[in-house]
């Protein structure tokens, strides 16, 4: 592995943050609707920062949801994971 492989997996492991941090990053709104959403199956994945504020992302099986801060459910986002 190149110097700059081993800069960019460092970078990745600490960025990593467990299911309570992602839980705490999510706003009222949020918690509300995925409480509502998770006697369908899903769960919390993780929560990506944009400038409107947090999206939490959710999944279940195959199927990836997003929840805005406002507590918005979008059942068939534009979001690519990689």
């Amino acid at each position: 592995m190149t110097q700059v492989a081993y800069q960019i997996n460092d970078r990745r492991n600490k960025d990593v943050l467990n299911h309570d941090e992602h839980w705490d990053l999510t706003t009222a709104d949020q918690k509300l609707a995925l409480y509502d959403l998770h006697r369908y199956g899903y769960r919390l994945s993780f929560v990506r920062h944009m400038p409107r504020g947090p999206v939490a992302v959710i999944c279940q099986q195959d199927d990836i949801a997003d929840i805005y801060a406002d507590g918005e459910v979008d059942l068939r986002p534009q979001i690519i994971l990689r």
